[in-house]
């Protein structure tokens, strides 16, 4: 198995974890070690964008 093909995306468009580059890269999120990781790719986002708009609100101060 290729390295790439052991790890998990998760994909936009259906919400569904995958392992592997099963889908478009357009729709795909990734790479993650873990199938967990990637369940919680959008929790990483959020938080990822809150702690961008807090520095761009300090930025703004």
């Amino acid at each position: 198995m290729h390295h790439e093909d052991e790890k998990w995306f998760y994909n936009q468009a259906t919400g569904q974890v995958e392992q592997g580059k099963t889908s478009s890269f357009e729709n795909r999120m990734g790479p993650y070690a873990t199938k967990e990781e990637a369940e919680h790719a959008l929790d990483k986002v959020k938080e990822r964008n809150e702690a961008a708009d807090a520095a761009d609100e300090k930025w703004e101060d």
